[in-house]
């Protein structure tokens, strides 16, 4: 693994000088110098941390997969797992809906991918711990069910969700099988604040989700199962849920949690720890802001995550936002510690004091390497007491567009 650090000139009472720091935006591009960082040393560094109850033991990294089949070839993503593997990752995460931005020609790809994976190695099923999600309700993928129509929680859909993935992915079983969005109404897509005009009449209930999820774990297709995209009274509803009928309770929530959107630390966190779940945050780069690579720029990069969605718009969105100021402050904060802006904020993730397991994802090997050396991070109350001055000023500045590609 090899880790770039950013160099933009000296260091000045912990902050960068870079000629011009102007609004809280860099205003130069910085230069780099490489350091080396060994796939021993972050395999060495790799925690184990429990799935919530299910006994499952992962890897505090889990490996993302939802650029495999459109950004990613076959090839890229079998690189990608085997460094990954090398690093002491033993998690990955896909879904029925993969690759994103999802879509007819390419759902599959993603799982297909995998599949070769685990044939071309030959590797031990057991020393791959596989989770993958099922829709959420959304009245526009009407390609995923025999049967047509929008994709629900349904325990019907459930079940030929599940059986679709055991083929594609060629397996017997799946270790955590989680709900990709809610069927009800949540504000994931758009406005974070609760509107309650937009609940919908006839969403599954919980009783009927619980249910499917206890008959798939009797049967042995699936090992545990969670949440993601979900709510603090989402998560409390289903733990009750599974109680009253005697359901192995959800065992993870993956939310999108980074250092510019941490509204989870409000009331999810508390919910988790209480009942003994486990954190499986995504898109702990923002979709890739926090790296860096869009300092100074007008436009997305072509096939950049901000190019994909919304007709250039998501970038207009950032840009309007005071997210760029604040990924200003914490790359200057990465580069004072000697890391890179990535691996800073990965390991910001790493060093949260609950279970957690941060997914992370890369369209180069290079990308991948960068995150993984944020495993390979020892976290310090001064990188602690930085990132609380920034958040301070900029608390969740940007909320990442989640739609079609959580």
């Amino acid at each position: 693994v090899v880790m770039v650090v950013l160099s933009t000139g000296r260091l000045s009472a912990g902050r960068l000088s870079t000629g011009r720091l102007s609004a809280g935006r860099l205003s130069a591009r910085p230069t780099v110098r490489m350091i080396a960082t060994s796939t021993d040393k972050v395999a060495a560094a790799m925690r184990y941390v429990p799935l919530g109850s299910s006994g499952i033991q992962v890897s505090s990294c889990c490996l993302g997969t939802m650029t495999w089949g459109s950004q990613n070839t076959d090839d890229e993503a079998f690189d990608q797992l085997e460094r990954a593997w090398q690093s002491g990752v033993n998690f990955l995460d896909t879904a029925e809906g993969y690759p994103i931005p999802m879509n007819e020609e390419t759902q599959g790809r993603t799982d297909r991918a995998i599949a070769r994976w685990l044939s071309k190695t030959g590797r031990p099923r057991e020393s791959v711990i596989l989770a993958t999600k099922v829709c959420g309700y959304n009245d526009r993928f009407t390609w995923f069910r025999e049967g047509g129509g929008p994709t629900r929680v349904s325990a019907a859909q459930i079940i030929e969700s599940v059986d679709a993935s055991l083929k594609r992915l060629n397996t017997d079983y799946i270790d955590l099988l989680q709900i990709h969005w809610p069927d009800r109404y949540v504000p994931i897509f758009g406005s974070p604040r609760y509107d309650a005009t937009k609940v919908r009449v006839g969403e599954v209930t919980f009783e009927e989700q619980v249910a499917a999820m206890g008959l798939l774990l009797k049967s042995g297709k699936i090992r545990a199962w969670g949440v993601s995209n979900e709510t603090p009274f989402g998560l409390c509803e289903f733990a009750r849920v599974c109680d009253a009928v005697g359901v192995q309770r959800p065992v993870s929530v993956q939310n999108s949690y980074s250092l510019l959107g941490r509204s989870d630390e409000i009331g999810m966190v508390e919910a988790m720890v209480r009942l003994g779940v486990t954190y499986l945050p995504y898109s702990p780069l923002s979709a890739g802001v926090l790296s860096g690579k869009y300092a100074g720029l007008k436009v997305a990069p072509k096939g950049s995550r901000l190019s994909l969605f919304g007709g250039g718009s998501y970038f207009d969105r950032y840009e309007a936002s005071q997210a760029p100021s604040a990924v200003a402050e914490y790359t200057a904060i990465a580069a004072k510690h000697g890391l890179t802006p990535s691996a800073f904020a990965i390991a910001f993730c790493d060093a949260r004091p609950f279970p957690i397991s941060t997914i992370i994802g890369a369209t180069s090997l290079a990308q991948l390497d960068d995150n993984l050396a944020g495993f390979a991070v020892k976290w310090t109350a001064e990188m602690e007491a930085d990132c609380e001055r920034v958040y301070a000023q900029y608390p969740d500045p940007w909320r990442m567009l989640v739609r079609d590609g959580g």
